[in-house]
């Protein structure tokens, strides 16, 4: 796999959001360090009535506000603002691809590009299916060999359920092969994401602990310190567990439990994620009722509740927040409760990966504070202050055998100024270079929604299911603490939580 020489980058969808936010100053960041094709054009494509100087300017203003002070180049920037072409259209009609076919001729002319088309849908999910349907009718979906490559990277979610997954799976595997399509999450572009496997697989003292025999449970934590800011009405339809758990959550979940590849390759890293997936413990009725915590966000003093959201309904029961507890029915892992929580307008903005190991047999040592054994804990901090921290119990100086907890902490920041990798330019280069490893494969897609399917089922066919409110700035309802409980245990909040249950109440 290598980058090509030569590629029209087309993005659906280039007046959004996710483009100015993130897809831009990505792509300017790949520019400017030189990795991408050195024969290039961005082509995009909205409905929105720009000119190509009108497009180039306004996404100048948008990198002044998205990158990085320390990785602004005023050179690198107007060089990379003049790879950037537009080209109005509706994507969802069908008379207009032929145009678009054409403008896209005239650039491979301009640039000397060989028909190699890498097409990114920062568009609506409603347009996911209508866009390569398309594509193909004027056949700008055909591959052809070393040059006149054909990619496409579409965004989250891939479906709304497993009906709908399967049908856009078919739809994509009629216009594309599946070496072709990139279903993308920026998670797995994370460079701590991908430490969890070096940490693993690197290091062969944890290998051996690694499985039910020595791990208690595992909590899985993915929250916001904010709340749905302008993505009410995308949000609203959606919801926090297919926004964040069937996805983000899942795969991270995958990347702790999955067994070692045979080769870090692609196919044979995404055959141990699925593996994982199909391996979920299918929920009861009884799961979904005690072990699955709704929540939605309400106003507190500095901070408006979900429902007062631009574009929400007033009366919307919409989750955003999902607590659960999942299993794993295989050898490792069986009989271990993976805990996996993520919300809007927590106290922080965390995400990490926390494996509890089972406590030692009985209390040997005296300590002042605890009455039964510390069990150890291997804390892996995705974000903020990427690291990972190793809890154990030593020896407090002095006469008796009293001990305390003490953490040996490692931290990204310790190895200097290394700049940790944009997760959209990493997973965009990798496309660039056809490389899947880091993308999620149809049947791991149709697995997590067989998984997940069946809870967005029983909260529609059981409305008098609790959506419990929070106020805006705690660490979630009340509830999903008593569901640890059962398991002895409480959540592992990085912050202070706030104690006053009063605040806490029932939608």
């Amino acid at each position: 796999m290598s980058k090509p020489n030569s590629l029209v980058i087309v993005i659906f969808g280039a007046s959004g959001d996710l483009t100015r936010r993130k897809l831009m100053p990505s792509l300017y960041l790949l520019h400017k360090n030189k990795r991408l094709p050195p024969h290039l054009a961005i082509l995009g494509v909205s409905r929105t009535a720009y000119k190509d100087e009108e497009y180039r300017e306004h996404i100048r203003e948008e990198l002044s506000h998205f990158v990085k002070p320390e990785e602004v180049d005023e050179a690198q920037i107007r060089s990379f603002i003049d790879l950037l072409y537009y080209f109005p259209m509706d994507p969802a009609n069908a008379d207009a691809y032929p145009s678009l076919q054409s403008r896209l001729l005239s650039l491979d002319a301009l640039i000397g590009n060989q028909e190699n088309y890498l097409y990114y849908l920062a568009t609506p999910p409603s347009l996911y299916g209508v866009i390569p349907q398309h594509l193909k009718q004027v056949g700008l979906n055909l591959d052809k060999g070393v040059e006149k490559k054909k990619r496409i990277i579409v965004e989250k979610p891939f479906g709304y359920d497993l009906e709908s997954a399967i049908e856009l799976n078919k739809i994509y595997k009629d216009a594309f092969r599946e070496d072709q399509i990139f279903r993308i999450d920026h998670f797995l572009g994370k460079e701590t994401v991908q430490n969890i496997l070096a940490l693993r697989f690197a290091n062969s003292i944890f290998e051996p602990i690694w499985n039910r025999n020595y791990v208690d449970y595992v909590e899985v934590t993915a929250v916001e310190n904010m709340g749905i800011e302008q993505r009410g009405g995308f949000f609203d339809g959606v919801g926090t567990l297919r926004d964040m758990v069937q996805n983000h959550l899942i795969q991270l979940v995958a990347l702790t439990a999955m067994e070692p590849p045979m080769a870090f390759n692609a196919d044979s890293f995404r055959d141990e994620v699925a593996k994982v997936y199909q391996s979920l413990t299918p929920l009861t009725e009884e799961d979904m009722n005690e072990h699955i915590i709704r929540g939605q966000y309400t106003a507190s003093e500095t901070r408006k509740g979900y429902r007062e959201e631009k574009n929400v309904d007033p009366l919307s029961r919409t989750e955003s927040y999902v607590a659960m507890k999942i299993g794993i029915s295989n050898w490792r892992w069986s009989g271990v409760p993976f805990y996996i929580r993520t919300g809007k307008q927590m106290p922080t903005k965390v995400s990490e990966i926390v494996v509890h190991f089972k406590p030692t047999p009985y209390r040997l040592f005296n300590s002042p504070e605890q009455k039964s054994p510390m069990a150890n804990q291997l804390i892996i901090r995705l974000q903020p202050n990427e690291g990972i921290v190793l809890k154990f119990e030593m020896k407090v100086p002095g006469s008796g055998f009293n001990v305390e907890r003490v953490s040996m902490d490692f931290s990204y920041s310790s190895l200097g100024e290394l700049p940790t990798e944009d997760a959209y330019a990493r997973l965009i280069e990798d496309c660039i270079q056809g490389d899947p490893t880091l993308f999620t494969r149809s049947d791991a897609v149709e697995s997590s929604w067989q998984f997940f399917t069946p809870v967005l089922t029983f909260w529609k066919e059981h409305p008098e299911i609790p959506v419990y409110g929070y106020p805006a700035g705690t660490w979630g309802p009340r509830e999903s603490e008593a569901m640890m409980h059962e398991h002895g245990a409480d959540w592992t909040n990085p912050c202070k939580n706030l104690t006053n249950t009063d605040l806490y109440c029932e939608l």
